[in-house]
């Protein structure tokens, strides 16, 4: 059972495993943070993490997870590796009772997310995943407008989500290409759409997924010849919410679209729009239009109290501070938050029942899992 830190008592002891993400956005924002200290990182190959310690002035460097979790100065992890390497990872750190920050997809299936969440709970320690477009600005203001009821009872839900990441085909094979390694535009995109539908219009009833993959085969860099790629790279999900209303997701990562990540509502008193075109940071550049029937749509100014105290050229950074914030807020107080592992949960449940609709071509309906 972890002890844990009471309000004020000073800084909490950060390991980072993961050194992808970890460093261009884990490392400059735990540093930034005025509560956390990075103590330790970790790296599969030790002279890797020695070196990445030694640039950022962290005293500890390990080469397993074991090593990490058995530092007395670390009282919390944040994972930020591949997807196939979540569950193990997470779970010898909830068993050491530290707090855990994992990054989604936070488990290859939802029998894993469930048990992680479980132990969790038994703990007692506080674990949040990076879900983190319910911190940026102007998606707050969107689901401020309508939970005020500004478009009223929607009607019909749109959401574009399209990138070009993956468009070269001259891009390696790597873990991404992998369906056991948890790869594919799904994961990697989808996860997070199924928990912001969850947290904007409530839970899915039934979902019909449709998987293509455009780039069929990418050069392996060890061997230099072209191996299969498993995993999706285009998803057309069509959702039926729980309250009826119909939600059509499009999500790519291998096409040059000019409206990157948009989202539409479409309801009986009004439309409400949330967009952004900024290709170089899925974070900047979101703003926010509304209008009401017979009404042009206008953009409506994202309040100052919503707006990032500090910016980084990296939008990332400003978003997933803002999640170390809710981490260090629930582990002061002891209290679980949202998003927790149970958000993590359902994200997983819908990518799972997603596959399986895939694989099946039926709609698929979703329990309940409260």
């Amino acid at each position: 059972m972890v002890s844990g830190l009471q309000a004020n008592q000073g800084k909490i002891g950060v390991a980072i495993v993961g050194t992808g993400f970890g460093q261009k956005v884990h490392i400059p924002a735990f540093q930034a943070h005025h509560r956390t200290e990075i103590v330790a990182i970790y790296h599969r190959d030790i002279d890797k993490a020695k070196a990445i310690a030694e640039a950022n002035n962290i005293p500890h460097a390990c080469d397993s997870i074991a090593d990490i979790v058995a530092l007395p100065e670390v009282q919390a992890v944040s994972i930020a590796t591949p997807p196939f390497l979540h569950y193990e990872m997470a779970k010898t750190v909830l068993q050491a009772g530290k707090h855990l920050l994992l990054e989604k997809p936070v488990t290859l299936n939802v029998a894993e997310a469930q048990e992680l969440y479980q132990l969790a709970q038994r703990q007692g320690v506080i674990a949040i995943v990076d879900f983190e477009f319910r911190f940026v600005p102007g998606w707050q203001l969107f689901a401020e407008l309508l939970s005020s009821g500004y478009a009223g009872n929607p009607r019909l839900i749109r959401i574009d989500w399209l990138g070009s990441s993956r468009a070269d085909t001259s891009r390696p094979w790597n873990w991404y290409s992998s369906q056991e390694k948890g790869g594919g535009a799904l994961g990697s995109l989808g996860s997070h759409a199924f928990d912001y539908i969850h947290w904007l219009f409530g839970p899915v009833r039934r979902l019909n997924a449709h998987l293509t993959t455009a780039i069929p085969e990418r050069v392996d860099s060890t061997s230099g010849k072209l191996k299969p790629v498993e995993t999706d790279d285009t998803c057309m999900l069509s959702l039926e919410l729980a309250n009826g209303t119909p939600c059509q997701v499009t999500i790519s990562a291998v096409v040059h679209a000019s409206r990157t990540h948009w989202v539409e509502v479409y309801g009986d008193r009004g439309t409400l729009v949330l967009g952004s075109d900024n290709q170089k940071d899925y974070i900047h550049g979101f703003r926010v239009w509304g209008s009401h029937p017979g009404e042009p749509l206008t953009e409506i100014e994202i309040p100052q109290r919503l707006l990032f105290p500090q910016d980084y050229s990296d939008g990332r950074i400003c978003a997933f501070l803002r999640v170390v914030d809710q981490w260090v807020q629930g582990i002061d107080q002891q209290k679980q938050i949202v998003p927790s592992l149970k958000e993590g949960i359902y994200s997983q449940l819908l990518m799972d029942l997603s596959h399986q609709s895939h694989t099946t071509g039926n709609w698929v309906d979703v329990p309940n899992l409260a």
